[in-house]
């Protein structure tokens, strides 16, 4: 299959500040790269990044998107994280349909290894009886069914379409293995130039809204990537968590 590896513009790295018209650059913003070559929609990719906490690299990720059939999609995450005693190693994937830019999850899988309880299950979305099954199980969960959930791979390719679509606050109801929903609530705080390892890059920049102000978690989602996510931090009472930036990014080429 080929691919293109993109090479961004180089420039002085800067934050825009949030003002009352930052609405307006958000859209002009993706107006800019409205004739890019990853404008069109979902598009396959292979991004890779290293893992850092106080600017050491702990570990890497990789986040792969492709095409399964003329409607179906996989998104893949994996993950390898070593900081003194602790270690996280984790591979994720959700399966679903899309049409009309919204994906629709099938089959939600963990797998989790390292410090602390080990965690592998299963979340199956039976779209035709409109049913939950958890890992192998023959009967289904307990749960009301709702077309609109997602598992905690597939609302992030919902969150892209959103941003890519000028929304400035977003809200997506997750389910969990055992039929429970909490929901995702984002706010886009507006465009910010970042410095990466693959060179300087024009974001949107997404926070997570929580009930309370002790976890912190943010998003740059680069319109020049397809609207994927080039760097992600996560934090706590104040104190870094960790935080993810992109280093490779590989994307299908368009169909001529």
């Amino acid at each position: 299959m080929p691919f293109l590896t993109i090479n961004p513009f180089q420039l002085k790295a800067q934050t825009t500040q949030k003002n009352k018209t930052y609405s307006a650059l958000l859209l002009g913003l993706s107006a800019v790269f409205s004739s890019s070559l990853f404008a069109s929609d979902l598009v396959p990719y292979r991004a890779e990044y290293d893992v850092l906490r106080k600017g050491e690299v702990h570990g890497n990720a990789i986040r792969e998107l492709s095409k399964v059939s003329n409607d179906t999609y996989s998104l893949n995450y994996e993950s390898n994280i070593e900081w003194m005693i602790f270690s996280d190693e984790r591979m994720e994937n959700s399966l679903f349909t899309y049409h009309d830019k919204s994906p629709k999850p099938l089959l939600y899988t963990l797998k989790r290894e390292g410090t602390g309880p080990d965690k592998s299950y299963k979340i199956r979305f039976d779209r035709e009886n409109k049913q939950l099954f958890k890992d192998d199980e023959k009967y289904p969960i307990n749960a009301d069914w709702n077309e609109k959930r997602h598992d905690v791979l597939s609302y992030q390719i919902a969150l892209r379409n959103d941003v890519k679509a000028g929304k400035t606050k977003m809200s997506y109801p997750i389910v969990d293995k055992n039929g429970n929903v909490r929901s995702y609530d984002f706010e886009v705080v507006g465009p910010e130039t970042i410095t990466l390892p693959v060179g300087n890059v024009e974001t949107i920049k997404v926070k997570r809204l929580y009930d309370n102000d002790k976890r912190q978690a943010m998003a740059w989602l680069a319109p020049a990537y397809h609207y994927s996510v080039v760097q992600m931090f996560k934090g706590k009472d104040g104190v870094e968590q960790f935080m993810i930036q992109l280093k490779s990014f590989d994307a299908e080429k368009p169909k001529q």
